[in-house]
């Protein structure tokens, strides 16, 4: 088969292929950075629990109106900030540090969610919120997700220099005046943003996948901030491209595809990565030899 027709074909063919191509496309070039800063800041496993606590919000905007864009990405947006508000709180008032507060609430929205679906929908409407239905995004979903995309590039824009001193020197931060607290707000608000705007193509489980594993994959290779969030941005959109093409050609489900994409390039950061990969790490060079 021509490289060709390979590739490119599939996209000229038809119009869904398209859509979820700039569906992600678009949700690699905010979801990236974000999971630069997460990675940066040691907070990987807020982000993955943050994707599951929109799961009960988008379950009550489905029952409401059931298997509306707007009805469940609000309800999911509106669910996540209360637990991204709500685990801060408590990291503040019990002993409990926040990773601890979110997993238990991740654990209570993960369990409510699917029970909120099952009063009302099927096993396939539980798997469309779940998994996502890349092939099948709409028009209104792009809109959604360019316009989260565009609000992400312009809010880390603004904030870009503060969260870097709040990643490594906030005592600094704090002695200048400097608003960590009101960054590390804005912050949060765009995970969120950008878990519910993935959250329409990959579903609510696999939304953290393409932000998480670029990210982690490109701080393998660099420890510049700048060109890890470029690696980041450019191995989103190759996993992007490779599982759909994947998925179109094996007849596979296109999110998993994707996901498992970004799954191959982390694997082969961990494995060659110029920064910190295995290979580099335990196999000496010639020249260090006796």
């Amino acid at each position: 088969m021509p490289l060709y027709d390979f590739i490119v074909q599939p996209f000229l063919e038809f119009g869904f292929m398209r859509r979820a191509l700039v569906a992600c496309l678009a949700l690699s070039v905010s979801a990236g950075p974000i999971g630069v800063f997460l990675v940066l800041r040691r907070m990987s496993l807020m982000g993955d629990a943050m994707s599951h606590a929109i799961l009960p919000g988008a379950a009550i905007g489905f029952l409401v109106a059931g298997l509306s864009l707007w009805a469940m990405s609000l309800g999911g947006l509106i669910v996540a900030l209360f637990v991204a508000l709500a685990a801060g709180a408590m990291s503040r008032v019990t002993p409990l540090k926040e990773d601890a507060a979110l997993a238990g609430f991740f654990l209570i929205s993960l369990a409510m969610g699917v029970l909120l679906v099952s009063l009302k929908g099927s096993s396939v409407d539980l798997l469309h919120i779940l998994f996502g239905t890349l092939l099948a995004v709409s028009n209104s979903a792009l809109l959604l997700i360019a316009a989260a995309s565009t609000i992400t590039v312009i809010a880390l824009a603004l904030i870009y220099r503060t969260l870097i001193l709040e990643c490594f020197d906030p005592g600094f931060l704090r002695a200048v005046g400097g608003k960590g607290g009101l960054a590390h707000a804005i912050f949060l608000a765009l995970v969120v943003l950008n878990m519910v705007a993935a959250m329409q193509a990959l579903g609510t489980l696999m939304a953290i996948g393409l932000m998480m594993l670029p990210a982690t994959a490109a701080r393998l290779w660099t420890i510049s901030i700048g060109r890890m969030i470029g690696l980041a941005i450019l191995i989103a959109m190759l996993s992007s491209l490779a599982g759909l093409i994947i998925s179109y050609h094996a007849n596979l489900p296109s999110g998993p595809a994707v996901i498992l994409s970004a799954g191959f390039f982390y694997l082969l950061s961990l494995a060659a990565g110029s920064n910190g990969g295995l290979l580099r790490r335990y196999i000496r060079r010639p020249h260090l030899e006796h």
